[in-house]
Order: C-alpha cells, then sequence, then structure tokens
C-alpha cells in the first residue's frame, strides 16, 4: 500500500500538498523586513537639517516653530540627537538631547533657557507629549530592531506604492502604544504610514511620510511628517530641509554640556 501510495505521487495522478521547509512564519517575516529597513539605512555617519514645525489645534488654529537637529549614527545601539529651537522668541534656545538605546530606556534630556538647567526626562515619562507637539518622547528615537517584535500583516497598495504592513509590539518599558501598524515601501524599505495603538488598544495617532528625497545614492528622508491624533484633533506637521551628510560630528557634540551652549 505504501508503494502504491507513492507511485501515485510520484506520477502525479494524486497531489498532495507538502509542507514547505523553509516556509517564514508571520513573526518572522515582519522581523526580517524590519532588519532589511535598518539595513538599508546604515553607514549615513552623521547629518544635520533644518525643520519647521506646524501645530494645529481642533479648531484649525496654527503656530510653528523653527528647528535645528543634529544627529550622529552609533553602531551597536541607538543615535544621538540635539534638537534646538530657534523660534519663537519664548522657547528660543530650549535644547533636546537624546541618546536612543534598543531596550534600555534611551536617554534624554531638555534644556529650559529660561530656567538656566537642564532636565532629565524620566523613563516612565517617555509617551508625554514633545513640547506640545502630538510627537511623544518616544517618537524621537530612532529606530532599533530589537525595540519592537513583529508580525507581518499582508501585502497592499497604498497609493502608487506596494507595501508590506507589519505589526510592531513595543519590547521597552514604559511604552505609550500597545502596538504600531507600518506600512513599508518594498522598493526602498521606508516607512509610508503608521498607526499607533493606546495602552486601551485604540487607535491614537496616524504619522504619513511624504515627499522622500534621495541622499548620497542611497539614503532616503521625508521632507513632509504629517502626525494627526484622531482622539483630540489636533495634528503637527513637520517640514524637512537643508540636509547635509557626514559633516564631521563627533561625540563631543552630543554631550550634555552641549545643551546650554547650543545656538
Amino acid at each position: 500500500m505504501k508503494y502504491f501510495i507513492r507511485l501515485l505521487l510520484i506520477t502525479g495522478v494524486v497531489t498532495l500538498p507538502l509542507p514547505s521547509v523553509n516556509a517564514e512564519t508571520a513573526e518572522e517575516k515582519g522581523h526580517n523586513i524590519a532588519k532589511e529597513v535598518e539595513r538599508h539605512d546604515e553607514g549615513w555617519q552623521d547629518t544635520t537639517a533644518n525643520m519647521k514645525m506646524i501645530l494645529k489645534n481642533r479648531q484649525g488654529e496654527q503656530s510653528s516653530r523653527s528647528i535645528r537637529l543634529k544627529v550622529l549614527e552609533v553602531k551597536g545601539d541607538g543615535d544621538k540627537s540635539l534638537t534646538i529651537f530657534d523660534s519663537p522668541r519664548d522657547i528660543k534656545g530650549t535644547a533636546f538631547l537624546s541618546f536612543s538605546h534598543a531596550i534600555v530606556p534611551d536617554d534624554q534630556w531638555l534644556y529650559l533657557p529660561a530656567l538656566k538647567r537642564v532636565k532629565r526626562i524620566a523613563s516612565a515619562n517617555k509617551s508625554g507629549p514633545f513640547m506640545g507637539s502630538q510627537f511623544a518622547y518616544e517618537d524621537l528615537a530612532s529606530f532599533e530592531v530589537a525595540k519592537f517584535k513583529y508580525k507581518y500583516l499582508r501585502d497592499e497598495k497604498l497609493g502608487n506604492h506596494d507595501t508590506f504592513v507589519v505589526e510592531n509590539y513595543p519590547q521597552y518599558k514604559y511604552s505609550g502604544y500597545t502596538r504600531q501598524i507600518v506600512w513599508v515601501d518594498k522598493k526602498r524599505y521606508i516607512p509610508l504610514k503608521i498607526e499607533f495603538y493606546d495602552r486601551k488598544n485604540d487607535l491614537l495617532k496616524t504619522l504619513v511620510f511624504n515627499e522622500y528625497k534621495q541622499y548620497l545614492n542611497k539614503y532616503w528622508r521625508a521632507n513632509e511628517q504629517m502626525m494627526n491624533n484622531h482622539q483630540n484633533g489636533k495634528s503637527t506637521q513637520l517640514l524637512w530641509n537643508g540636509y547635509q551628510f557626514r559633516t564631521g560630528l563627533t561625540e563631543r557634540d552630543f554631550e550634555k554640556n552641549s545643551l546650554k551652549r547650543a545656538r
């Protein structure tokens, strides 16, 4: 009987589904996509850029801020970034320093010129709003694969782009999110949209990346990021320009003392 069944399979008279030895699970595929996102954005060393932050409330009233950003790529750990506010006048000179990590809490400090002191941001407050915007402190940390667990959900068309849709589950303490759903461009391995779900698993915010531009023939940066808060009706738009790479920034440019002398 065993020989007869084998013969039927060989001759094609009967075709039975056979398990795939190398089939990826949804979790493995999601993790591999995240690793590709990280791999496609390695090696830029350091960057500087200018940014305009536009805050809009539920009534449509707007206010704006001018900001400069410096970022240092750190191998084997998260990136270091320094954010400096140039306007409006009441917050000019405010500076934010962030050392991103994977699982251990990020190190973050805020310099308030009116008080002339540096304030450390407690790990438990990372889900709080950054300078009145709809971005949380944790949203400003660099992407590290180990920060999340992943699950591939599906392939999906987003506008003109073919994307992977992946669910990310934060693994670090004090996150304000239960999960994030990310649309990743299949060709460039860059995020096009992220949905953030709060601790009750309700949709909280959506971040959309627009007008990507390539630098050094490899690295993609969005000229616009739009964060909409679905629960309070507020939004924050980030408009980027003046990107420069490999400018010679070093660890010394990201010391705590650099907050007070940031100009």
